[in-house]
């Protein structure tokens, strides 16, 4: 057994070494100073993709440092009661502190409150921000230094200059004027409240919202936490005396709701939705949290072409400028545009138009926002999933041939015959736009004329979780489906406009799926940040299966909806989309080259909901096919200039073709009238009508013509490959009894020219 002296001898050497290494590191340190964390900041450069500079902003040119007496004893005493009430009696050091923020650390937050205010002012004046245990046993000792060397009023006044308030404002005289347009000096004591809440972190505690960021940091969800810390805060210093009864009854009457975001230096035009949506590349693709981010010393290459960028802005306002007048015509009031261009087989963005501009007062990017329906245009998605899975009916892939009930108002029935019942227990009807009895109609016809209850009919047939699976396979993310019921066909879901031109790509490139990108590469200080390469490229679908999409989609722009885009002069396909009431209009559409999707909608600015566009740009309705198919062509005319027509891939004959037997099809009436509107009751007949049927001298795709004997089998004339369209009267029910009569045509793939 070793003596008691052993013993105590090795205990003294071991308590000794401890305090030597201590003292040696209590002695290598320094302290730290808000002047040179200052004098280090840096703006982030962002550079067009060939490599110009697009703009420098970040907290360079925000950040400022007052004394202790321009601060006020409210702000002072706010950040006390809610981080730190012994600050006035404590050394600084908070070993309890130390272990929750490492707790923390390995959870990987990124908000402040996990130490006492000396050594989160330590923790500022890291720029490099750096977690790590060394890191924080480094920051133990220089906080004990600090706590020897310093005032309490020097930390304080430290802490409050270093700290990041979001928004680019580092220091409590930025925040100010950042959030409230005025000196630090004359912040009230429940403006003092709301800014102290925000260091508990700025992503999640701005009523502004930072969706982009955390999806679940909107600005609801943010204005009620913000709300209830401010009160907290309140509270805390009311119970700690630091504010009289008055002054606590005052400031607690009414939230302090803070201005609207402003547009920083060279963040005008379109560059803020550029620079805005890079960083959240950034900060998605990478360990940078958005407080390193915002301390600035980035250098980020992004994807976006400038001549794209000021050909869809030019695009946007030249349309604008031909169509809308909001001095004159109050429903022209409030419209809004966004747009994406993607290239296929790679994901690239080249463009985007996000709105009318920061300086505007317009800073939700409208090119990657969410909660605008797409309409009509998630009906390839439904098509693609029927060419790829089949229905319950089939053996195997469907043909874009097979035949579905067109007519209005109609029965929806599920898989075992029943009808779909809605919540009172009565059948849900479909209904088209217009009540034109289409009787039974080809999936092409039905997508070159946008028709709805083939659609819906069909997504049942097939699955909506498979059509679910095709859309999110193409590129469509997870958090924008609407709920899997019959009007998930007609395009409920919310999906961004990136996403919409990203997902559209996929056809383009014959079913090779990339996820959209903006950033390039990223460098601190010069040297390469890891985590920035091109997406995996995948094969999200087959690609007969992306190829007869395209064909399918090529003659809505030739004879369909989409005609408006036979100005761009080149091979190209789209289609358009309008929503219930009205609420949104889109068309995206693509070359092999490039993809670009369009939105246009309005929404009241004070409670962010969609208005109806009926009677915008004096016209009774707006539709896929009216303003957005025309800055879509203007915009690919000028981004495709000097480019050769690729043209697209074959599409060879696929599935196999259902057909309704044994009923009737009434005869259409002489015009057409396109019907893309998601509706539960009768909504207005557009105003435009079709291209004519092509004579059977014409060039009528790889289906064949639709009046006399191609695609729709029969059509309106007498022949085809399953019969001709019955003269009965259309039945109300979806049991429909049609003509068997076969025609003698023999020519084309699917039918002869003439019956």
């Amino acid at each position: 057994m070793p003596s008691w002296k052993l013993v105590s001898g090795l205990c003294i050497g071991f308590f000794g070494s401890l305090v030597a290494v201590a003292g040696i590191g209590y002695a290598m340190v320094g302290v730290p100073s808000e002047e040179n964390a200052a004098a280090l900041s840096q703006n982030n450069v962002y550079y067009w993709a060939d490599g110009t500079q697009m703009v420098a902003a970040g907290s360079g040119q925000n950040r400022q440092n007052v004394t202790i007496d321009r601060i006020p004893k409210a702000m002072q005493w706010a950040v006390i009661s809610a981080e730190n009430k012994s600050f006035y009696q404590d050394s600084g050091v908070d070993p309890v502190g130390i272990a929750r923020a490492v707790a923390n650390m390995a959870r990987g937050g990124d908000t402040q409150g996990g130490s006492t205010i000396t050594q989160q002012f330590v923790k500022n004046t890291y720029l490099t921000q750096e977690q790590s245990l060394s890191r924080k046993f480094k920051e133990m000792f220089i906080s004990i230094k600090v706590g020897t060397k310093f005032s309490k009023g020097k930390i304080l006044q430290g802490y409050l200059n270093t700290s990041y308030y979001g928004r680019g404002a580092y220091g409590i005289q930025a925040a100010a004027q950042t959030y409230y347009g005025k000196e630090a000096y004359q912040l009230t004591p429940s403006e003092c409240a709301f800014l102290a809440a925000l260091l508990k972190g700025p992503t999640y505690y701005d009523p502004a919202g930072n969706e982009g960021i955390d999806t679940t940091a909107t600005a609801d969800a943010n204005r009620k936490r913000s709300k209830a810390r401010w009160g907290w805060i309140l509270e805390q210093m009311h119970n700690d005396k630091r504010i009289t009864d008055k002054q606590y009854q005052d400031a607690i009457k009414k939230y302090p709701m803070p201005d609207d975001r402003k547009a920083s230096k060279g963040m005008t035009g379109q560059i803020g939705y550029l620079a805005d949506t890079a960083k959240k590349y950034v900060l998605n693709h990478s360990n940078i949290s958005e407080k390193q981010f915002d301390q600035g010393g980035y250098q980020i290459k992004t994807t976006f072409k400038k001549a794209n960028v000021e050909a869809l802005a030019k695009a946007v306002k030249k349309v604008e400028k031909e169509k809308l007048d909001p001095k004159n015509r109050e429903l022209d009031k409030h419209v809004q545009f966004g747009a994406a261009s993607v290239k296929p087989k790679d994901g690239a963005i080249v463009a985007l138009y996000g709105g009318a501009g920061y300086e505007n007062g317009h800073f939700n990017n409208n090119a990657d926002t969410s909660g605008v329906p797409v309409g009509s245009t998630w009906k390839p998605f439904v098509l693609a999933a029927a060419m790829e899975h089949g229905t319950y009916r089939s053996e195997g892939p469907l043909s874009p041939l097979s035949k579905y009930n067109g007519n209005d108002h109609l029965k929806v029935t599920n898989n075992d015959g029943t009808y779909v019942l809605k919540k009172d227990n009565t059948p849900f009807f479909q209904e088209n736009e217009s009540d034109r009895p289409w009787g039974y109609i080809s999936l092409y016809k039905a997508m070159e004329q946008s028709v709805n209850t083939p659609f819906v009919q069909l997504g049942m047939d097939v699955g909506m979780r498979n059509v679910r699976d095709v859309a999110e396979k193409s590129g469509i993310l997870d958090g924008s489906f609407a709920t899997l019921n019959p009007s998930f066909a007609l395009g409920t879901s919310t999906p961004s406009a990136i996403r919409m031109a990203d997902a559209y790509a996929t056809f383009a490139a014959a079913g090779k799926q990339a996820a959209p990108y903006s950033v390039t590469s990223v460098k601190f200080n010069g040297q390469p940040v890891e985590g920035f390469k091109k997406p995996r490229i995948t094969q999200a679908m087959p690609e007969n299966v992306a190829n007869n999409v395209t064909n399918v989609l090529e003659n809505v722009i030739q004879n369909g909806t989409g005609k408006n885009a036979l100005s761009l002069g080149r091979t190209a396909a789209g289609k358009t989309g309008t929503t219930d009431e009205n609420k949104s209009a889109w068309f995206v559409g693509y070359t092999k080259q490039l993809s670009t999707s369009v939105a246009m909608f309005r929404e009241d600015p004070k409670s962010a909901k969609l208005l109806s566009m009926n009677g915008t740009a004096g016209e009774e309705s707006i539709h896929g096919g009216d303003v957005p198919t025309l800055v879509w062509t203007e915009y690919m005319k000028a981004a495709l200039k000097d480019e050769p027509d690729l043209g697209f891939p074959k599409a060879e004959k696929i599935g196999e073709i259902q057909d309704a037997v044994g009923a009737p099809t009434p005869t259409p009436t002489p015009s057409v009238e396109p019907s893309e509107t998601v509706t539960e009751s009768p909504s207005p007949t557009p105003t435009e009508s079709s291209t004519p049927s092509p004579s059977p001298s014409d060039t009528c795709g790889f289906f064949g013509c639709e009046d006399d004997g191609g695609a729709q089998n029969g059509g309106t004339g007498n022949g085809g490959t399953d019969g001709g369209a019955s003269t009965e009267p259309t039945p109300t029910d979806t049991n429909l009894d049609g003509g068997n009569t076969r025609g003698n045509g023999n020519g084309g793939i699917f039918g002869g020219p003439e019956g």
